[in-house]
């Protein structure tokens, strides 16, 4: 009999909090969970909840690496950029700071209600990201070869290997920091060809794949660019010393009648004749004298 009494209690606690949990749990989780790392930006994404909402479905994002788990006895920390966002994607690039395996998890909230929560699966390491080549733009100013570079992560560097064409086996290999973005190379030898490859290279030594060559030939300047700068800056200076003899001259020699001509007194205004008038005026009449009268004072008698 009492044994029979458990099992009911028991039953009817096991409803109620499964009725409470459907309640709690009403919407789906979201589906499809996936991470999309591509040189060392690391993008979740999931797919969107097809249930209707009488309003708009919001997303939150938590995390967890091996120091939460380890340390912090397995907590959850919220991804700060993804909390309640109407979006089906959350960059977590920032939060991802450590080579450690991490757990990613994410839930939708529609007004008050909550899904239960979806788990990435597999775990996710930043050393899976997938590393593209690096953009590469090789230009020649007269014997300098000049190698800009884009598209690298700021925790990558850059490989940058060049050689002459004609003799591959001395190939050298540059090192370009992702802050850089430029490599130049002076003194190369006028008339020979150099090709250039690039590869993206992280701290953990994982590369892409390398860039096709680029080469390009060390012109000599021509004959023409050899006499035009000196040439130009002869040419100014003469220019300019005849003008400034030009004017001196003219000022020199020029006779007062002509002088006149070219410096002529503007008149004034009707308006300020009678100010300049009255400012003459002003200034010419004699100043008034200060008259001055002398005060007797006679003492009183004291009785």
């Amino acid at each position: 009999m009492r044994l029979r009494q458990t099992w009911t209690w028991t039953l009817m606690v096991m409803l109620v909090l499964l009725d409470f949990i459907t309640d709690v749990w009403m919407l789906p989780a979201p589906s499809a969970v996936a991470m999309e790392s591509v040189d060392m930006t690391h993008t979740l994404t999931w797919r969107p909840l097809q249930t209707p909402c009488n309003t708009t479905v919001l997303y939150s994002v938590q995390f967890q690496g091996e120091f939460e788990l380890m340390v912090l006895n397995g907590s959850w920390v919220d991804a700060l950029d993804c909390q309640k966002i109407p979006h089906k994607h959350c960059d977590l690039t920032f939060d991802l700071g450590s080579d450690s395996d991490y757990n990613i998890r994410v839930r939708a909230q529609c007004g008050s209600e909550l899904s239960s929560w979806s788990e990435l699966s597999p775990t996710f390491n930043r050393r899976h990201t997938v590393l593209t080549e690096p953009k590469v733009t090789v230009t020649v100013v007269g014997d300098v070869l000049q190698v800009s570079l884009d598209k690298l992560p700021l925790t990558a560097v850059a490989h940058v290997t060049v050689w002459r064409k004609d003799n591959e086996q001395q190939a050298a290999v540059y090192t370009v920091p992702a802050e850089q973005m430029v490599l130049q190379l002076p003194d190369l030898q006028e008339g020979a060809e150099y090709c250039v490859t690039a590869q993206t290279v992280l701290h953990t030594q994982q590369r892409s794949s390398s860039t096709e060559a680029h080469c390009v030939s060390i012109t000599a300047p021509g004959p023409d660019v050899v006499w035009k700068t000196p040439t130009t800056v002869t040419a100014t200076v003469l220019l300019m010393a005849g003008l400034l003899f030009a004017v001196f001259w003219s000022i020199v020699h020029c006779r007062p009648d002509q002088c006149q001509t070219y410096f002529q007194k503007e008149q004034l205004p009707h308006s300020l004749e009678h100010v300049q008038e009255h400012v003459q005026d002003v200034l010419m009449s004699p100043l008034e004298t200060e008259h001055c009268e002398q005060i007797h004072i006679v003492p009183s008698d004291k009785d």
